[in-house]
């Protein structure tokens, strides 16, 4: 399952448990989906931090998931 359906189907569950309640089943899925995509999303930032460089003052460059792993 992809984001988009993962989403969909996270917002159709919210949405049923809003008007009508859902069964012990539903919850089950909709609390996976969930911790599934919190981690996904965990994921996603963790890369796009992990790329991040700065350049020093002296011109030198830092990449910040490298010195994270490194020290």
């Amino acid at each position: 399952m992809n984001v988009a359906e993962m989403t969909a189907r996270i917002n159709e569950l919210y949405h049923k448990s809003q008007n009508e309640g859902l069964s012990p089943e539903e919850k089950e899925e909709q609390a996976a989906l969930r911790q599934t995509y919190v981690a996904n999303v965990r994921a996603n930032l963790k890369g796009q931090l992990d790329n991040i460089s700065i350049v020093e003052k002296d011109g030198s460059i830092t990449n910040l998931g490298e010195k994270k792993r490194h020290g």
